[in-house]
């Protein structure tokens, strides 16, 4: 997947529009060049004005990638490619977003405590022509979980930025007993899923 996706796209201009480290991360991986443009859309929706999670992080997604597209529509140089995404932390129906202190942080982390929850990245890719979107779930179970370890985690500062309250790529890992599904898309970017898109996506264009 790596070699056709870095063949297509070279000499393209990518657009990220994103801030997310993990996600740049694992776009680096791929050996693209892109840019980071942070969206500024404002994330307002209302998750449970929707059928499921999985199409509020798609539209949260899209309308990330909408910001930066119409920002952008003075520029002389457009865009080939712009890649959006939004993640969310879902158990028992609720969805878990970035705590916005160390106590939200704390009841979401004992929430997740021995028990198995989804994650669920929305994902839109828009060319000069064309706008797809899709998503990937991730079933992530935790370990047991003590005060006393929660506690110590939401110190580290880790939690304070992640959506449910950990990072999996880093001490939020330690948590983490298995996963069902792709790893990178607990990261915020499910790698496998989006080299195939962009590879369709390439294909329909020509």
């Amino acid at each position: 997947m790596l070699e056709p996706v870095k063949y297509l796209l070279q000499h393209q201009r990518i657009i990220l529009a994103s801030s997310s480290p993990r996600r740049r991360e694992i776009l680096t991986s791929l050996g693209l060049a892109f840019e980071v443009c942070t969206s500024l859309y404002e994330e307002d929706l209302d998750p449970y004005q929707f059928d499921n999670p999985a199409d509020y992080v798609v539209e949260t997604a899209f309308n990330k990638v909408n910001e930066v597209s119409t920002r952008l529509q003075a520029q002389p140089n457009q865009p080939d490619l712009i890649i959006g995404a939004d993640t969310a932390v879902v158990l028992d129906g609720k969805i878990f977003g970035k705590p916005n202190n160390k106590e939200t942080a704390f009841h979401m982390l004992e929430q997740l405590s021995g028990r198995s929850h989804t994650v669920v990245t929305g994902v839109v890719l828009q060319s000069k022509t064309k706008t797809v979107k899709f998503h990937e779930s991730t079933k992530v179970f935790f370990a047991p979980l003590t005060s006393k370890i929660i506690k110590a985690y939401i110190d580290t500062g880790e939690p304070m930025d992640k959506a449910g309250g950990y990072g999996i790529q880093g001490l939020g890992g330690s948590l983490v007993e298995k996963i069902e599904g792709d790893y990178f898309n607990v990261m915020g970017l499910p790698l496998h899923h989006l080299c195939k898109e962009i590879l369709q996506l390439y294909e329909c264009l020509q």
